[in-house]
């Protein structure tokens, strides 16, 4: 059974720095595709950052830059790094996994329940 668990949501100024990270068992992140989603208030779910072992990563445009996803083989998890955050970052984070394919098309098989980002301006 795979299970995705997503901490290091909070609240932080604007400018400010967070770190998610997700926790995957069930399954090796070296060899799945581990990308993280976001979904604003009355907002659609979008794509924010991917990133499969030994492979490339993949960014949405708004974020190149200010956010970096990397992952930590012997802890079994995915991170994502966020600098310089903005208002407009603010939203609930998924964390997801595809054992297909990966970026911002792919199709993800799992889902973690998600952690909350609040940027204050």
């Amino acid at each position: 059974q795979v299970h995705l668990v997503e901490s290091g949501g909070g609240l932080v100024q604007a400018g400010g720095s967070l770190r998610l990270s997700c926790a995957a068992s069930g399954l090796t992140v070296r060899r799945y595709c581990i990308a993280w989603f976001r979904q604003a208030p009355e907002k659609e779910r979008e794509f924010v950052a991917a990133i499969r072992w030994g492979s490339l990563s993949y960014y949405t445009d708004s974020v190149k830059g200010r956010f970096t996803i990397s992952g930590d083989v012997t802890k079994n998890t995915v991170s994502l790094q966020m600098n310089r955050l903005r208002a407009e970052d603010r939203a609930v984070y998924y964390c997801a996994t595809s054992m297909t394919s990966c970026g911002p098309d792919a199709n993800y098989d799992y889902w973690g329940q998600g952690t909350q980002v609040t940027v204050s301006s």
